[in-house]
């Protein structure tokens, strides 16, 4: 998408703090973290958000999650713990319109969701 900023930072054309990259995912720094650790994962192909996964997408989703599992054991809080986050749309807190899932960690994570 012309106007998705997540593309444009895929593009290389948004610079990021990357932490991960291959030719599906991408992971990178949150700019503006809510926790000590705060790492966005995406796929490189636009997808809109949740809703917007199709059958096609299922071994992507699932690479994706792997990722994440191996993003918190080579940055080192994988055995501390850490929170996986997805907000679907407007009333979900969805902010980019381009399927991401959070890592958050490094500190001790409270129990209310909201």
């Amino acid at each position: 998408m012309e106007d998705c900023i997540f593309c444009k930072i895929v593009k290389g054309e948004i610079p990021s703090n990357k932490v991960y990259e291959d030719d599906e995912i991408l992971a990178f720094k949150d700019i503006n973290p809510l926790a000590p650790i705060h790492i966005l994962v995406i796929p490189k192909k636009h997808i809109t958000s949740t809703n917007d996964i199709q059958p096609e997408d299922e071994k992507l989703m699932g690479k994706i999650f792997l990722t994440i599992k191996q993003i918190a054991k080579k940055e080192g809080f994988a055995e501390e713990g850490y929170r996986v986050v997805n907000n679907c749309g407007e009333n979900g807190g969805q902010e980019v319109n381009h399927l991401h899932f959070h890592i958050l960690g490094g500190k001790k994570l409270g129990t209310k969701i909201v």
